[in-house]
This record gives structure tokens, sequence and C-alpha cells, in this order.
């Protein structure tokens, strides 16, 4: 018997292999059903999914025995993983210097062998998929073809979960990073706040105490120090609350659509032209109040802020269909421009607009609208002509009754 070689890239070779994490694993159907087709197909005994670790042959498929591994200094795999040839045939095993003294062929009856070396994107044969028979055979073109496509397959499957493996550890190292991001967010805002509330504070005192002996200019300076903060306040405050949007407790209420948008609006204190026109048959919905509402005064409030007519018109409308509520909410104001309409539910995503009183979107709103809208069951989008109008049409999932 001749022990097979040790490849010339094995460190790289083992390291491939154990990324695939199938070490030790459990039998899975996917592999199973393989080496059953392949056994019949080429009417062997004994048909295998292996991967060649330091000193072992895993059989992570093994039909035909009931063994889960084997020593690699005396497997066929380990000579097949070394051939440049697409399949590795032993016809008859005990005419063969390398494996006719071998405890397979002696104590086992591994008489024909036949190893398709899995070979991955990055080059490493992992190991093979492999037959055996006990008694000598050939394969012809057919069989060959089937038992190669057949490794091809598993190959596929290896890389299926591999990448099935990273994108679980991508989406657990997002959600980390995304934890550490709102903490630090939630901190940073939260230790912000009392300083900018005492700036407005000051700019009051200072505008009140020395207000005759400042001049215009000074009187200026001090209402843009206080309109800053306000505004960055106002940032600070709708951040925090865009990372606590997911945050919603599942907390079900029962109420009417238009008695909520009747006091929504009522909040405002609307002192322009404004017409507001509400569903016109009210619908008794059924879940986070709390989340809907934060949701209506964001859109609401952008449709007022964003308006340069001189009357301002915004059209709610609420229907039942298919277990959703499908809410639209649809005004005559300055509209968004086609190539932004893509990128407005990014956090932080801005369309360029001033509002009525000459200040910019901090691109936080709408980002926290489809993080409520989400966690409501439901989904959001938009259209819109710029200069003319704009339409919200987001869906909340309906409880079943």
């Amino acid at each position: 018997m001749i022990a097979p070689e040790t490849p010339k890239n094995e460190a790289a070779r083992l390291k491939s292999v154990r990324s695939y994490q199938l070490l030790d694993t459990l039998p899975e159907e996917d592999y199973d059903n393989i080496t059953s087709l392949v056994a019949n197909l080429l009417d062997v005994p004994i048909a295998l999914v292996t991967l060649l670790d330091t000193d072992r042959n895993f059989l992570k498929s093994h039909f035909g025995v009931s063994l889960n591994s084997s020593p690699r200094d005396i497997s066929f795999c380990g000579h097949a993983i070394l051939s440049e040839d697409p399949i590795f045939i032993i016809e008859d095993a005990r005419l063969d210097d390398r494996f006719k003294d071998n405890p397979l062929v002696a104590e086992h009856k591994a008489v024909f062998y036949a190893g398709v070396p899995l070979i991955n994107t990055e080059g490493f044969s992992l190991g093979t998929l492999c037959v055996f028979d006990n008694k000598p055979r050939t394969l012809n073109t057919k069989e060959k073809q089937a038992i190669i496509t057949l490794a091809k397959q598993v190959v596929k499957l290896f890389e299926l979960r591999k990448n099935n493996l990273e994108l679980t550890d991508t989406r657990e190292e997002l959600k980390i990073q995304n934890e550490r991001l709102k903490g630090f967010a939630g901190h940073v805002s939260h230790d912000m706040k009392m300083p900018l509330a005492n700036m407005i504070i000051t700019s009051d005192i200072l505008k009140k105490k020395y207000e005759e002996k400042l001049d215009e200019k000074g009187i200026e300076y001090l209402g843009n120090l206080k309109r800053a903060s306000f505004t960055l306040s106002e940032y600070i405050s709708n951040l925090l609350e865009h990372y606590e949007s997911d945050k919603i407790e599942d907390s079900l209420e029962s109420f009417s659509i238009n008695h909520l948008l009747e006091d929504l609006v009522d909040l405002f204190q609307i002192n322009t032209n404004c017409e507001i026109n509400f569903p016109e048959e009210d619908v008794e919905i059924v879940c986070n109040r709390i989340a809907l509402e934060q949701i209506l005064l964001n859109l609401i409030g952008n449709s007022l802020k964003y308006n340069d007519k001189e009357s301002t018109i915004i059209d709610i409308t609420c229907k039942v269909a298919n277990n959703l509520y499908n809410f639209s909410i649809t005004d005559n104001g300055i509209g968004i421009p086609e190539d932004k309409l893509e990128s407005v539910f990014d956090l932080f995503s801005t369309v360029g607009n001033l509002d009525r009183n000459g200040n910019k979107g901090h691109g936080i709103g709408l980002s926290t609208v489809q993080n409520l809208v989400k966690s409501l069951g439901g989904s959001i989008a938009v259209n819109s002509k710029f200069g003319e109008k704009t339409t919200f049409n987001f869906t909340v999932a309906r409880p079943e009754a």
C-alpha cells in the first residue's frame, strides 16, 4: 500500500475545507439524495460525499456504509484529490500497488473505485463524490459524465452553504454595528440636548437684557444663534426618533381614523390657507396607534411645510383590502424631482428643497416613516410630479379577526 501524498497547498486547502463548516455535521437530505442517485445510476453498493480533513476522510453522505469517517492515510480519496483528471478510477484495486494491501481492500472488499474531486471556486480539491464496488468494473462515457455532473452539484451545495453562512455572519455584524450606532446616537443626542436648550434660553436672556445696547446686526446674530440651536435640536430629536422607531411595542388599539386625523391636525395649529380632506368613509382601525400617529404626523407635516401654493390642499384616503389598511396622502406642494424619488427613504437623503420657512430638511423623517410602516407589517411608496404634487401610499397590516 502507498499512502496518498499531501498536496503542496495543504494548509490553504484545509482552511478552505473548514470555511464551509461541514466537518462533523449530521447527514443532510440534499447530499444523501445525490449519493443515492449516483449509486442507482452506476449500480454500485456504496456512494459517498467526502471531505479530506487533516488525518481523516469525513463522510458527509454515506450510502451503503454506516461509517462517517476513515483514516486519511488509507483513503482512496486522498489519491483522487491529487489527480488532474476529472475522474479518478481504480478498476481493480487488488492489482494496483497503491491499494492491493490496503485495509479497505483486504478487509472491506473495496475493489472498484471512481472518485470525482470536488473542486471549489478557489481551485481547491475539498474531497470527492465517489463510488465503490466489490468487484472489478469499468465506467462507460455516460456513467462518467453522470458522476462528474453530480459532483458539480455537490460543489454548488457547498458554495450555497458558505454563502448562507457569510450572509448570516454579515447580518449579525450589521445588527451589532447598528446597535452600537443606536447607542452612540442616543448618548450623543441626549448629551447635546441640554447645552442646546441652554443656548436657546441664553439667546433670549441676552436679547432681553442687552437689546438696547446691541445694534441691528447684534440682534440679528442672536436670532441666527437661536434659530441654529432650534434647527440642531430638531435634528437631534428626529435622529433619536429614527433610531427608536423599531422599538415600537406591539400593542393594538381600535380607533376611528377620522377622529385620529382630527386630533393630529389640531396639533399643527395651521395658520395658512389650507384644506385637508379626510377619507369620505370613516374606517375603524386596529393597529398600534402611536406608530400610526408618528407616520401621519410626519407625512402631513411634510405636506404642510413643502408647499409653495397660495392654498395648500391635502387629500387623505384610507381603505381596507386584502387584510391591509391602504392609506394615501396627496398634496399640491412643490413635489420631488424624479431623480430623487428612489432615495427619499434613505437615511440622511435630502431632496434639496427648502420648506416654507426657508429651512432645508435633515433627511431623517421619511427613513423613520419607512421603519414605522415596516414595523406595522406594511410598505410605503411615493410618486410625484415636480412642481405640482406628491402622493405617499402606505399600508398597515390588518389583524386577523
